[in-house]
């Protein structure tokens, strides 16, 4: 009993800490930019905007109000929810596998997004959806991949690591390939431009649309699967004994890979393809809180957010005046951070 009230009070602390943290660090990163613009101006702009106080604007350049409230708020906003939907998708994916090594980048699902945005962007597929056809056609897109993923890496009933990843590792290779042919096909300068946006990744098209269209899908998702941790569990032990708890994983899981991705595309739609961010941290929030998924999901939602967030501080810190592509950023940290992971894997095999 004590070891439960122990370990519930440091999970609280943990989430609250979190909370804090992100808190703090949304309203430390409005300050940031590359405008001289004071923190006190800053937070009177957004306080004023908020409000509806327009009388707090005068005396501002018109120029300053848009850079903190139509700039530098959505791009922050953006960065937070795009960290939530690709941890979050992470978190899914490995649950659905039952492997930590699992990643929509990893697997190819971000470039199945990619494919389907470059699809629309460059030959109009999709464009019968409406205005949002772009984001329609890059969840197709990922939702594609997700069933071939799983489709061609599973053996028998459950998924096969070694080929879940190799089928992963193709399929990214072929969506790139084809994107790549069909920018040269197109010979549009744009579009080898718009390319390179999806390939790197970058929160520099942020606005409050993107921020509007993408807010509530993300909401609406999160709160869903901090309502699946029972499913989510059961997962981990497997299809077979799932059953004999009376639990049957199929349906969940099609209903699973539908939302992530949803999430997936969406992000891929917004910010182009950001990788590893739905590997580092669910393994993160595991390390902090354990593998049960009512804890270890909210944790992965909050770290999630503020990952990316402070990787975009980062982007535009490291060298003065320029924007590295927070894809690049993210890789750096994530790429090793999988090596690691699978030589530990490795090694517990062999244990």
């Amino acid at each position: 009993m004590e070891q439960i009230q122990r370990s519930n009070w440091k999970f609280n602390m943990i989430l609250l800490g979190m909370v804090l943290l992100l808190i703090v660090s949304i309203i430390y990163s409005i300050t940031l930019g590359s405008a001289d613009i004071s923190m006190k101006d800053v937070y009177q702009i957004l306080f004023a905007k908020i409000t509806g106080n327009t009388a707090l604007l005068e005396g501002f350049e018109k120029g300053w109000i848009d850079i903190v409230w139509l700039i530098r708020l959505p791009r922050i906003l953006l960065a937070v929810f795009a960290g939530i939907a690709l941890s979050l998708s992470g978190a899914v994916m490995q649950a659905i596998v039952n492997n930590p090594l699992a990643d929509p980048y990893i697997l190819g699902i971000s470039s199945g997004a990619s494919l389907g945005a470059t699809l629309a962007i460059l030959l109009g597929v999709g464009i019968s959806f409406g205005p949002n056809y772009v984001g329609i056609s890059a969840f197709i897109g990922a939702l594609s991949v997700s069933f071939l993923v799983l489709l061609f890496g599973s053996s028998s009933s459950r998924a096969d690591v070694s080929r879940l990843l190799l089928v992963g590792i193709a399929l990214s290779s072929l969506c790139s390939a084809i994107s790549s042919i069909i920018v040269f096909a197109a010979n549009n300068r744009n579009g080898m431009m718009t390319l390179n946006f999806w390939l790197l990744g970058s929160l520099s098209a942020a606005n409050w649309q993107i921020v509007k269209i993408l807010a509530p899908i993300v909401i609406v998702i999160s709160i869903f699967f901090c309502f699946q941790s029972r499913i989510l569990n059961l997962m981990l032990v497997g299809d077979e004994a799932a059953v004999t708890l009376g639990q049957e994983n199929h349906i969940y899981r099609i209903v699973y890979i539908i939302l992530a991705a949803i999430l997936i595309g969406f992000i891929v739609y917004a910010c182009g393809i950001i990788g590893f961010v739905g590997l580092v941290v669910p393994h993160i929030a595991r390390l902090l809180v354990g593998v049960n998924h009512k804890r270890m999901i909210p944790i992965t939602i909050l770290f999630g957010g503020l990952f990316l967030l402070w990787a975009d501080i980062l982007s535009r810190m490291i060298i003065k005046g320029v924007e590295i592509p927070i894809g690049v950023i993210v890789s750096i940290v994530g790429a090793p951070f999988f090596l690691y992971l699978v030589i530990q894997n490795s090694g517990e095999r062999r244990q």
